[in-house]
């Protein structure tokens, strides 16, 4: 052990003749491991929430959506969807009708979006369809003995799968009978008169993302195109690539494959704002609770120049002795670190442990309503503790830098004056 740490050390554990110097020691310790704790669960949820946010994002939609500029439908569908499945980077295409839709039963209604599917095809691109209650099944169509596919259903009623939420508020169950009302309607003498008609809930998804639970609502693409009165037109092909990082490029490409009259979008552009607003908010929430350690750093400060008074004696003695300034100075950058370190140790295991208990037992409920999730997530990272250490460690340094040239100042004869 070096010789200015050795005394740093033996500063640290002596007995005081002030007691106050002990205590705001302590409290250094104290303020440092509440502020580097403070940090790493901060960061650790915000981290929680962009990973569960874009983990459930990418389940639920597609990494690429092509659509028409004009929005009048894709009639060669078939066609452009198998051409375009083979272009490289392209793992998954399924073909999709959108169209806003109300939904009632009885005297509940609730506005949804319905999509019409083909699920064998949509799997490959979304989870959703992948039911808590209930089965996905009587939505996939069958071959006959012709080779022909046809609904897998023999019910007069066709099959509808919906969001959680959704079924909260229609108070609906597997095999109840809802009303799906199109604002596609038809023209009568009497005006325009929506479509409507009855559909039987065979299966109930829950994502845990509310956006999708409460609005969302799948049928047969067959289904959907003779509700809305779109004779084998959809409204967008739906794609996953092989890296979703890249995402936007490969959209470029399918866009020039497609021809004119396309345009593409991406997960990174319909979820801009959200991650760049989770981003915005993890470097203010550095900032703000990095304050923390800025005042356990300013303890420190008050600590080493007190303890700098209380060992002026000492400190003449050691000088006396031969030890050189640049010495004495490094004993008491060192007592600065040390009170430094053992704050961030303790600060990293607190915090690291509050993560995980936070991200296994799930302990903190939210608002899904509010919040687009049912849980406050923690996804800490080792590389979030490694900032945190130093930036702990350089605020400390330099909270250590002036009582420790005072004490390299101090004038031996001066301080053995009157001993």
């Amino acid at each position: 052990m070096r010789f200015e740490l050795f005394i740093a050390a033996r500063y640290l554990r002596a007995k005081r003749r002030q007691a106050v110097v002990g205590v705001i020691t302590a409290i250094s310790i104290a303020g440092v491991t509440v502020g580097v704790a403070s940090l790493i669960i901060a960061l650790a949820i915000t981290n929680g929430m962009r990973r569960d946010l874009q983990e459930r994002l990418l389940s639920s939609t597609a990494h690429v959506e092509l659509m028409r500029v004009q929005d009048d439908g894709i009639r060669n569908w078939r066609e452009l969807t198998a051409r375009l499945a083979l272009l490289p980077h392209v793992t998954a295409a399924a073909p999709g009708l959108y169209e806003p839709v109300l939904i009632s039963r009885g005297a509940r209604s609730g506005g949804a979006m319905i999509k019409g599917i083909i699920p064998s095809e949509e799997r490959t691109v979304s989870d959703l369809i992948r039911p808590t209650l209930g089965s996905v099944a009587p939505l996939d169509p069958v071959p006959n003995d012709d080779g022909q596919t046809v609904p897998a259903a023999n019910s007069a009623i066709p099959p509808v799968l919906i969001g959680y939420d959704l079924a909260d508020t229609l108070d609906a169950k597997i095999g109840s009978t809802v009303m799906v009302i199109s604002p596609q309607g038809d023209l009568t003498p009497y005006g325009l008169v929506p479509k409507y008609q009855r559909f039987q809930v065979v299966g109930i998804f829950h994502s845990g993302f509310y956006q999708y639970d409460h609005e969302m609502a799948f049928l047969r693409l067959a289904d959907a195109q003779r509700l809305f009165g779109e004779p084998d037109i959809i409204s967008v092909i739906s794609f996953k690539v092989d890296d979703l990082y890249h995402a936007d490029r490969v959209g470029r490409a399918i866009e020039q494959a497609a021809g004119p009259g396309f345009m593409t979008t991406n997960w990174m552009e319909q979820n801009r704002e959200i991650f760049r607003a989770l981003a915005l908010e993890q470097v203010v929430t550095f900032i703000v609770i990095g304050l923390i350690v800025c005042v356990a750093a300013l303890n420190i400060l008050i600590a080493l120049t007190m303890m700098v008074m209380e060992k002026t004696r000492d400190i003449a003695v050691l000088m006396s002795f031969g030890v050189r300034p640049e010495q004495i100075r490094r004993i008491f950058l060192f007592q600065g670190l040390l009170i430094s370190v053992v704050g961030t140790i303790l600060g990293l295991t607190l915090g690291y442990v509050v993560a995980w208990a936070g991200h296994h037992y799930r302990f903190i409920q939210l608002d899904a309503q509010v919040y687009s999730l049912d849980y406050l997530p923690f996804a800490p990272r080792a590389l979030d503790g490694v900032i945190v250490a130093l930036v702990s460690l350089g605020v400390s340094l330099l909270a250590t830098l002036y009582p420790s040239s005072s004490a390299a100042r101090v004038l031996p004869a001066e301080a053995l004056r009157y001993e």
